[in-house]
């Protein structure tokens, strides 16, 4: 048999860590395994390839609709992992399966996709209460720039830029902006952390470093978050309720949500947040960058960190 790739054997294990049955499990490990056949580039996938996916599914294969249900559940659940993870933004299976199969309805109404968004009094109590600086100047990272996991463990610390308060991000493939800013409590923090950093004699570029001295791993990151998001009462790890939860990308969309509040236009939140230009007049429309760090500067809430 056919071994599984790496990412649905990830898969299956944070199933199995979150005890689902055996049946479950076989389920799942089939379902996805088909579709990862059918679409490799699950990570780029869209709604265009999930109709297309079941298209194939329902035109080629012949299955039952309620066989269409149940494997669309399955790569429902597939994608929420990844989400969880860090590896995609959204989960493109949703839409379809709300237009196309009836089993949607009898889901909850906002399907997990409602976040918590802690107010910025609540922010600033847990970024106040984290003793760590690293883990303090890691989650004022997150908020204040929006970046996801990869791009902020791939942080050198020659990246920043202290005259504008900038960072250069590295080239990935769902970015299209590569700076972000930061304000003048997160400089604070970062210069604090960098201090106490470079007493350690390291040999490696990296901003943020594990206990082992090299550049810090994606659980060393989900961890410098949860374990004091939970500590403080922010981050129920038991809980299937995305409200429940402070992680890496629930700060992600704390930073977006933050600057909508404060009338930030669109497009500067797009730029900020390096979302895919997927409109044709994004390709064309240049933004000045001056103008968007005064934007930022003045959308961006002060939290009062110490």
């Amino acid at each position: 048999m056919k071994e599984d790739l790496p990412i649905l054997q990830d898969f299956i294990e944070d199933c199995k860590m979150r005890n689902m049955s055996s049946r479950t499990l076989r389920a799942y490990r089939s379902d996805v395994r088909r579709f990862l056949e059918i679409v490799p580039d699950y990570e780029e996938a869209g709604e265009k390839e999930i109709r297309r996916y079941l298209s194939k599914l329902k035109d080629e294969m012949d299955l039952a609709h309620k066989t269409l249900e149940n494997n669309f559940a399955s790569v429902s659940s597939f994608y929420e992992y990844l989400i969880y993870e860090d590896i995609v933004d959204k989960n493109p299976v949703l839409p379809v399966r709300k237009r196309y199969l009836s089993g949607y309805k009898k889901e909850s109404p906002d399907n997990g996709s409602k976040r918590q968004v802690p107010k910025p009094n609540e922010m600033s109590g847990f970024i106040n209460y984290i003793p760590k600086i690293r883990d303090k100047a890691i989650v004022l990272v997150f908020l204040k720039t929006g970046v996801r996991r990869n791009e902020l463990i791939d942080i050198n610390i020659d990246d920043i830029n202290w005259e504008d308060y900038s960072i250069q991000l590295k080239d990935k493939p769902k970015r299209s902006n590569t700076i972000v800013y930061f304000d003048r409590e997160t400089a604070r923090v970062l210069r604090e952390w960098i201090e106490a950093r470079n007493k350690r004699n390291l040999d490696t570029k990296a901003l943020f470093v594990g206990e082992q001295k090299g550049r810090l791993k994606r659980h060393g990151v989900y961890q410098a978050v949860v374990r004091w998001a939970e500590k403080y009462g922010l981050h129920e790890p038991n809980s299937d309720d995305s409200k429940e939860k402070l992680t890496p990308h629930t700060l992600r969309h704390v930073f977006t949500t933050y600057l909508i509040r404060n009338g930030m236009k669109r497009e500067y939140i797009k730029e900020l947040r390096g979302d895919t230009r997927d409109e044709a007049m994004d390709i064309y429309h240049q933004i000045d960058h001056d103008e968007l760090r005064k934007e930022y500067q003045a959308c961006m809430p002060e939290l009062g960190i110490v």
